[in-house]
C-alpha cells in the first residue's frame, strides 16, 4: 500500500532558504579552494593564509617535483634520442695529448636554495680530458654529468641522488661543451665547490 500522505508545505524549505544555503555551500567551497586547495596543490596562496599554515610550502614542494620529473624525463628522452650521434663508449677512447699551454685550472662555487639548480660547463676538444672534485657542504644534492654540442643536445657521462661529492676524470666525447648539473635536494642551503684541473678553453655557468 502506497502512503499517501504528503509533506506539510509549513516544513519544506522555502526558496529563499535553498538559495541562502546554496549560496553559503557555494561560498564554503570557494573559501576551502583559496585558501586550502590552491596553496597545498599548486602554491597559489591569494590570501597567504596557506602559508601561514604551511600548506604553501608543501605545494611549492609539490610544483618543484613535478618540474623536476618533467626535466628528468625529457632529459632521458634526449638521451635515447642522441645515442647513436654520440655513443657512450665513445668516452673511453684515448685522450688527445695536451700541452702546458692548453690545460688550466679553477676553483667554482656555487650556493643552492632548497631545490634550486645549477649547471657549470666547460668547453673541450674530442678526446681532451678534465680532472674534477666536487664536494657539497650543508646538505646534499642530485646531480648529472652530461655534454652537449651542435647538432647534440644530450650525451650523458653519468647521475646519481643524494651525493654529497664526486671526482673522476671527464674524458670529452666530442668538440663541445661538458659539464655538471647540481640540484639541492636538502632541506636547507648547500655550497657546491668544484675543482677543475684539465684541458678545457672556457668554464661557465649556464644555469
Amino acid at each position: 500500500m502506497f502512503n499517501s500522505q504528503h509533506p506539510d508545505p509549513a516544513d519544506l524549505p522555502t526558496t529563499g532558504q535553498l538559495l541562502r544555503a546554496t549560496a553559503i555551500a557555494a561560498v564554503s567551497a570557494g573559501a576551502i579552494l583559496v585558501t586550502v586547495i590552491l596553496p597545498s596543490e599548486y602554491a597559489i596562496d591569494p590570501t597567504g593564509i596557506g602559508r601561514t599554515l604551511g600548506l604553501t610550502q608543501m605545494g611549492e614542494i609539490k610544483m618543484q617535483l613535478a618540474e623536476e620529473a618533467a626535466a628528468d624525463a625529457a632529459m632521458d628522452t634526449s638521451a635515447n634520442q642522441e645515442v647513436t650521434a654520440a655513443p657512450a663508449s665513445a668516452s673511453t677512447e684515448q685522450p688527445a695529448p695536451a700541452t702546458d699551454g692548453d690545460t688550466r685550472s679553477d676553483v667554482t662555487t656555487i650556493t643552492l636554495a632548497p631545490g634550486e639548480g645549477a649547471e657549470i660547463k666547460v668547453t673541450m676538444a674530442d678526446g681532451a680530458r678534465t680532472d674534477f672534485d666536487w664536494s657539497v657542504e650543508g646538505g646534499h644534492v642530485n646531480y648529472d654529468i652530461h655534454a652537449d654540442a651542435p647538432g647534440i643536445s644530450y650525451h650523458g657521462y653519468g647521475k646519481g641522488r643524494e651525493s654529497t661529492g664526486e671526482n673522476g676524470t671527464l674524458v670529452a666525447a666530442f668538440d663541445g661543451n661538458h659539464g655538471w648539473f647540481w640540484r639541492n635536494r636538502s632541506g636547507g642551503t648547500v655550497t657546491v665547490t668544484l675543482r677543475t684541473d684539465g684541458a678545457y678553453t672556457e668554464l661557465k655557468r649556464v644555469v
